[in-house]
């Protein structure tokens, strides 16, 4: 099956029911139907087809997520081109013009918005012969090959009913090994790779997700992730609209931290019925409702967290809900979720059953939270590669901490360094094969041999089965700490926990590469470190303040060794034992995270090699170094 298949057959099936709500230029939520959406992406693809876009040909996606961008996707596939889905968040200009190049796009489609970052680059793509712009402005004047999204759709609908038998037999003569797009790794390495994902990967994809959870027709989710993201993608679009279910757009504010701070307001105008999440997001959520509790003085405070002990200890882990005595909970929990939890869900709409959530590895204290004030965050695995779903926890089955079960349809097996296959229970490299995975990396072959053996793509991440059919993802191999014995260990978990527990830690970032200790890089939280230092009447720049900002910083990260309140939390020879203090922290302008948020780790290495070899000296390894007090004093 085709993607302008599974649309055409849900449009046919839900013609009337509401596939997108939006706010646009209107003050509230205003309904697409199936059928509206249908009628429009064939008014901007027959458009296209006036431009002679045709089969094979590749088109750029940049925008924020509106009824366009699905109506410019449809469009383009409708006649077996190629979207090249890119991220909003890519404000390098050498990044953004890579990936157009690299794809050989003959056309960009582009928001407003986001059109300076094209306008800034244009003379250096040689091979775009067209900027589209979606815009609702009436009065942006366009420049040289610009013309405007509702221009091509308008032309598209003068042409439908002489053009349409000819459009008709493009769309019906596509084929599932078609490529659908070319979606960029975020750049963890020097240039990012351009995974070729086909019409049958998405809709493979789709139809393994049924095993996972049933979509229900009233099912509405606010898609709070970008469009462009292979979780939101694949999950917020074609899975919805495969089950007929409806999708809300994010208020665009007039900054990207305005629109954040719509998420919460539009929640509750839309009302959705579950969520996709990925931590950074999930801890926001558990912020807010915190401080919401903790505003509303100390009985009601007090009464919420006797309330969470309860439901963590009847609820367990998810799987040995109620069991063990646990079950004798249940009525006291009855009551505190009726006169607490239950307030704490009006703030999400009321109607939201559970959240599904992506991307990194999920701290199991906060997927506990969110169970126990009813609305469950279910975990889940996958890779942009295998479009992107592998497993999930659901509400069927669930066991928290872990990355859920299999989809169907999906061979998985452990394999360690030399390919050879583990036992349940071992833990090696997570290796899948099925229809959801990828063809290949575009004009990459070297990458591509390297990631499918024999129809087996090797995903980089560690990980094992455990006897009950959970995955259990560790983290990437490229990440992991190595000890001088060889044993191998993920940081993410411990990095997440020391940046979530300490005030004065911003970033940390750990360090073992085969040595006797692990060390850590660390960019200070200068803030709440000032008011501190402060308080003791220092100033961070100062001899006596670079020297205490050290001491604060190591009692943080003392507090997981022996004797520390968290000592219990993680393998002790895994806890740094020296620090390395920078002066910079970790962003996207030093290239040192990517466009997902997420730590460059090689990048971070390569620019700061000189101080982790440091570290292992006999100086290093005392962290009140004369190198680590000239970076602090060097902090603006």
């Amino acid at each position: 099956m085709t993607i302008p298949q599974l649309f055409e057959k849900s449009a046919k099936q839900f013609s009337q029911n509401t596939l997108v709500l939006e706010k646009g230029n209107s003050s509230s939520y205003q309904p697409l139907t199936y059928n509206d959406i249908r009628q429009k992406v064939y008014h901007f693809s027959i458009g296209l087809m006036n431009l002679s876009i045709k089969h094979g040909d590749r088109l750029a996606l940049l925008g924020e997520g509106r009824s366009e961008w699905l109506i410019a996707e449809l469009g383009m596939l409708y006649l077996g081109a190629i979207n090249v889905p890119l991220s909003i968040k890519i404000n390098e200009p050498d990044e953004l013009s890579f990936r157009i190049k690299h794809s050989g796009c003959r056309m960009i489609v582009v928001t407003e918005r986001q059109l300076g970052k094209i306008r800034q680059i244009i003379n250096s793509l040689e091979e775009v012969e067209k900027i589209i712009v979606i815009t609702d402005s009436t009065t942006l004047e366009l420049r040289t090959n610009e013309v405007l999204f509702n221009e091509i759709s308008k032309n598209g609908q003068q042409h439908l009913e002489s053009q349409f038998s000819a459009f008709e037999n493009i769309y019906l003569n596509i084929k599932g090994d078609d490529i659908a797009n070319i979606s960029y790794t975020s750049g963890t390495t020097a240039d990012p790779k351009g995974i070729m994902l086909t019409h049958r990967n998405y809709t493979a994809n789709v139809e393994q997700a049924k095993s996972l959870l049933h979509v229900h027709e009233y099912y509405s989710s606010l898609l709070i992730l970008p469009w462009d993201h292979s979780f939101g993608h694949t999950v917020g679009l074609y899975t919805l609209i495969d089950n007929g279910a409806s999708l809300s757009v994010v208020e665009l504010g007039k900054t990207p931290l305005e629109t954040l701070r719509n998420i919460p307001k539009n929640i509750k105008e839309t009302k959705p019925t579950f969520l996709l999440s990925v931590p950074a997001l999930a801890k926001n959520f558990k912020k807010n409702i915190e401080k919401g509790i903790k505003d509303k003085g100390g009985i009601i405070e007090k009464l919420f967290n006797h309330a969470l002990k309860i439901a963590y200890q009847y609820n367990g882990i998810g799987w040995d809900k109620g069991k063990g005595g646990n079950f004798k909970y249940k009525p006291l929990l009855w009551i505190y979720d009726k006169i607490l939890f239950a307030k704490v869900r009006e703030g999400f709409g009321g109607r939201l059953e559970f959240f599904i959530g992506g991307g990194a590895l999920l701290d199991i204290d906060l997927q506990k939270f969110f169970y126990a004030i009813g609305i469950p965050m279910y975990q889940g695995y996958g890779l942009s590669e295998s479009a992107p779903i592998i497993s999930s926890n659901a509400p069927a089955r669930h066991k928290l901490g872990s990355s859920g079960f299999l989809v169907k349809n999906l061979d998985l097996k452990i394999c360690d360094h030399e390919g050879k296959t583990l036992a349940t229970g071992e833990k090696g490299e997570i290796v899948v094969r099925g229809e959801n995975i990828m063809k290949g990396y575009w004009k990459n072959e070297s990458a591509t041999n390297e990631a499918l053996k024999d129809g087996w793509l090797y995903t980089g991440d560690m990980g094992y089965m455990d006897t009950d059919g959970f995955l259990y993802v560790l983290g990437r191999f490229k990440s992991l700490l190595i000890g001088n014995d060889g044993e191998k260990y993920s940081p993410e978990g411990i990095e997440e926990a020391i940046v979530e527990q300490s005030k004065y830690i911003d970033q940390i970032m750990l360090y073992n590469n085969q040595n006797n200790y692990t060390v850590a890089l660390v960019n200070p939280n200068l803030a709440n470190l000032n008011t501190r230092l402060k308080e003791l009447g220092l100033i961070i720049n100062s001899d006596h303040g670079a020297l205490a900002t050290i001491q604060i910083i190591e009692s943080e990260i003392n507090e997981y060794l022996p004797g520390g309140k968290y000592e219990k939390a993680f393998p002790q020879r895994w806890i740094p034992i020296t620090i390395g203090v920078l002066n910079e922290g970790f962003t996207e302008e030093n290239k040192l995270l990517n466009s997902t948020m997420k730590m460059v780790r090689g990048k971070v290495v390569e620019k700061h090699q000189a101080l982790l070899d440091f570290l292992y000296t006999s100086e290093g390894k005392v962290a009140e170094n004369a190198l680590n007090i000239s970076n602090i004093k060097k902090i603006k």
